[in-house]
């Protein structure tokens, strides 16, 4: 109890102290105003120019004949590569698919 009392006094003494320190005053800065104008401006030339820079670009048509490369596996285990020139693709398979059905 006694150890109480003494810090208690202790801190009380330290904010009478502190109470009785002056504190000077803040110094006030001035600031440098920005007009709105300006960066507004530079962003709205930014944008305008990356439209004017940004011209769609004319997308390339694809060939319109198609190369078909399958390798098959002939009766003596053997396999060969088939190589068939067309004009579309009329069927597509997977490239997966034979994992589907060959495990």
């Amino acid at each position: 109890m006694e150890d109480n009392a003494e810090l208690k006094r202790f801190f009380e003494n330290m904010k009478e102290q502190d109470q009785q320190l002056e504190i000077p005053p803040y110094p006030s800065y001035k600031t440098r105003k920005i007009n709105f104008w300006i960066p507004a401006g530079i962003a709205a030339s930014l944008a305008l120019l990356g439209l004017i820079m940004n011209e769609p670009q004319p997308i390339p048509e694809a060939p319109k004949e198609v190369l078909i490369i399958t390798l098959q596996e002939d009766e003596n285990n053997e396999q060969e590569f088939i190589i068939e020139e067309t004009t579309y693709l009329d069927v597509w398979e997977s490239p997966t698919a034979s994992l589907l059905t060959d495990f």
